[in-house]
């Protein structure tokens, strides 16, 4: 049966809707926007004003050390990256292996694991935070951010693990079973045939893990509120909503953390697309 084609009617008010919705949700972000960009002088007298000229010096106080009269994100944004990064890479070689093994895998055992996954997956984080502290006190990596990474590669990998098992599971077997009539090895078989295909998957999981070490506040704090070197951006956002920090040095700190995730966001859009559509299948 062919479509009915909408009505010009329909049409309009469909394109106001969408109007709306832009309008509700890239608003305040275009306001923020522009009010980082003004003279403080400027905001206080008027703000709901234009600029009248393109004042930068927020971003420049906000991103300075301390030494320099700064607010010292820049550091934090760097920490936050590091640990970040180091949470994606240590995340996912491992999931890669165990996600594989609860997809294809069979042994005895196999459906308690999975549900195992699921259970800490599910279990909040905020109940295993004094466990986690106690541990890694007696380690002597509660003042470190070796420490916040160990803790931030064992809260993502459950969800890691439950992503990417969805993803492995949707790949076809067939392909599979061919390479191994073909004399791959089971290591063969992972590095050759299936990561390649499974690269959106893997890509979604990543970006998604990245994502939650990059925003974790609570854990940050815990271990890292004496150590202000060590801080991470979260960390030093939440000291810039202090009163006696202007407004617009608050915005352009805000802006300035969520950059790298929406640059991160754009570049990997199409594997995040395709390997939520994968993991979907199952």
């Amino acid at each position: 049966m062919s479509g009915v084609r909408p009505t010009p009617a329909a049409r309009a008010g469909r394109a106001v809707v969408v109007a709306i919705a832009l309008l509700w949700s890239l608003g305040p972000v275009a306001y923020g926007v522009v009010l980082s960009m003004r003279p403080y002088a400027e905001v206080t007298r008027d703000p709901l004003g234009l600029p009248t000229a393109l004042d930068l010096s927020a971003f420049a106080t906000a991103m300075r050390d301390e030494a320099d009269g700064g607010f010292g994100l820049g550091r934090f944004v760097l920490n936050s990256l590091g640990v970040a990064l180091g949470t994606v890479v240590l995340s996912i070689v491992v999931c890669v292996l165990g996600a594989y093994a609860a997809a294809r895998l069979r042994y005895r055992g196999r459906a308690v694991t999975n549900g195992i996954i699921l259970a800490v997956y599910l279990f909040p984080g905020i109940v295993l935070a004094v466990p986690k502290f106690v541990i890694l006190s007696r380690l002597g990596l509660t003042s470190s951010l070796v420490g916040l990474l160990i803790v931030y590669v064992a809260a993502t990998v459950p969800v890691a693990l439950y992503m990417m098992r969805n993803f492995f599971l949707a790949l076809p077997a067939s392909v599979e079973e061919a390479a191994i009539m073909d004399g791959c090895t089971l290591s063969q078989l992972l590095v050759r045939v299936v990561l390649p295909i499974a690269v959106p998957g893997v890509v979604a999981t990543a970006i998604y893990v990245f994502m939650i070490a990059w925003n974790e506040y609570f854990y940050a704090l815990l271990f890292l509120v004496q150590h202000r070197d060590l801080w991470t951006a979260p960390l030093g956002i939440a000291q810039l909503g202090d009163f006696q920090v202007p407004v617009t040095v608050l915005l352009a700190g805000s802006i300035a953390v969520t950059v790298p995730v929406v640059i991160v966001f754009f570049l990997a859009q199409r594997y995040i697309v395709s390997g939520l559509v994968q993991g979907a299948e199952r």
